[in-house]
């Protein structure tokens, strides 16, 4: 049987959240997650639904999730991806608000869920804090403003492109090249912001090039300086 990984402890958790806090003291950051609960998630499981009211905010000790908000029709549009080290679903907490995005594990995970109080107590306690979440709000809101932007202006082989070349930078590649993160070709669509059949025609068409290689729903980027180019 195989044996199972233990949850991480408090300092672990500090040790991994200091590199989202980095300027904050570690006993600060030790007391904003001394009564955080630490949960496995499985692949495919929600964390938390839009319209709801959570009751902490979440880092991500290890895995990904995948962070989308749900069509009239039940279609999704992924927002953005989180990595290890992100922490989501404070805007609720400090907005005191429904949640406006729905959240689920794209990968087994781990997460670290710190209570809403915390988070309002760590802002109001120390400065650095304060300061770090509002440069993680201000990057979020820059991210979903180019978003805007990118689904207005770019072709969809354009933002196709740049997705791929965000997952590689973000989640990293394994040894035979391939890229770490496994999305199916769904999400994939529902990041870029297409039809999952336009994005399995431009993915051939990616493979025709030679820019990409697909192995099932696996990916391997072949020509990074080709994929870069389409990018722009």
């Amino acid at each position: 049987m195989k044996e199972e990984t233990p949850l991480p402890d408090l300092s672990r958790c500090v040790r991994k959240f200091k590199q989202t806090f980095r300027h904050v003291p570690d006993g600060e950051l030790e007391t904003f997650l001394e009564n955080a609960s630490v949960k496995e998630y499985r692949k495919g499981e929600l964390v938390y639904a839009e319209n709801t009211r959570v009751k902490g905010c979440f880092l991500l000790y290890s895995g990904a999730v995948k962070i989308f908000q749900t069509g009239s029709e039940g279609k999704e549009q992924i927002i953005r991806l989180g990595k290890e080290g992100d922490i989501f679903g404070f805007r609720s907490i400090i907005m005191e608000e429904p949640t406006c995005t729905s959240t689920r594990a794209l990968a087994p995970c781990v997460l670290c869920r710190v209570p809403g109080r915390a988070l309002l107590q760590a802002i109001d306690r120390d400065p650095a804090f304060a300061r770090e979440m509002i440069q993680i709000a201000c990057k979020e809101l820059g991210e979903a403003n180019r978003y805007i932007k990118n689904i207005a202006q770019k072709t969809v082989r354009t933002r196709l492109a740049e997705s791929l070349l965000h997952i590689a930078t973000d989640f990293g590649i394994e040894e035979d090249g391939m890229l770490l993160l496994n999305l199916t070709r769904e999400d994939l669509g529902n990041l870029v912001g297409t039809a999952t059949e336009t994005l399995i025609r431009l993915l051939s068409d990616l493979k025709n090039e030679r820019i990409v290689e697909a192995r099932g729903r696996r990916l391997r980027i072949l020509d990074v300086e080709k994929l870069r180019e389409l990018s722009r």
